[in-house]
């Protein structure tokens, strides 16, 4: 997995008017803890921050913190946003090393085409899309893959059909649903509403009053 340095500027003032006058500068407030050591306040510039997160491991990017000219290797984790511009407001940024397992989600996506589920005009329902799993940073995959190829209306692929990168360890239960192949809505609603029909008639039925003979 490729890695990207990051300057961290320490000696940040702590408090709600620094943090604002940092935020106008560009700037994110953060913290560097982990491995023992004393947590650090640093800032980093929220652009560069940006593009080294924008790459296809997202939030598990290895990022090589240059920290008073110490170079740390770490994850961005806690990553806060402000809650109408969606813009980050702080960071934490955990130490790691490259022989330790580091627990973690990565993206499931679905691949191939369904196309006994497209033929009877059925939907593609995807109900798990991140996986839990553990491994050395330096080998979380970006992503998993699931080959939706064989999956037919009624039937549904597992996270045991997910193919597991060597040296990563599933966290996940491999009986977790991942995709469903689900009639169409039509269909479905139909046979809601019959059933809405008979529990209707069937109340109806019970609260009928019974004919003396």
């Amino acid at each position: 997995m490729p890695e990207t340095t990051l300057i961290a500027h320490t000696g940040r003032e702590i408090g709600s008017s620094s943090t604002r006058r940092l935020r106008s500068e560009g700037k994110i407030p953060g913290v560097v803890y982990g491995h023992g050591s004393e947590p650090v306040s640093v800032a980093v510039v929220a652009r560069e921050f940006q593009i080294a997160m924008s790459g296809e491991a997202g939030l598990n990017t290895l990022l090589q913190l240059d920290v008073d000219g110490k170079n740390l290797l770490t994850m961005a984790r806690d990553i806060q946003h402000h809650p109408v511009r969606n813009v980050v407001t702080h960071v934490d940024f955990l130490i790691v090393n490259r022989d330790e397992l580091i627990s973690t989600e990565v993206t499931i996506n679905l691949v191939g085409e369904a196309v006994e589920v497209a033929h009877g005009d059925g939907i593609v329902d995807q109900q798990l899309f991140t996986l839990h799993v553990k491994a050395k940073p330096t080998e979380i995959p970006p992503s998993v893959d699931i080959d939706i190829s064989s999956l037919i209306i009624g039937g549904a692929l597992h996270v045991s059909d997910i193919v597991i990168p060597a040296g990563v360890e599933l966290e996940t239960d491999p009986d977790a649903t991942v995709v469903a192949g689900n009639p169409p809505r039509v269909q479905v609603a139909t046979a809601a509403e019959e059933a809405a029909d008979e529990e209707a008639a069937a109340a109806a039925a019970a609260e009928a009053p019974v004919e003396e003979a």
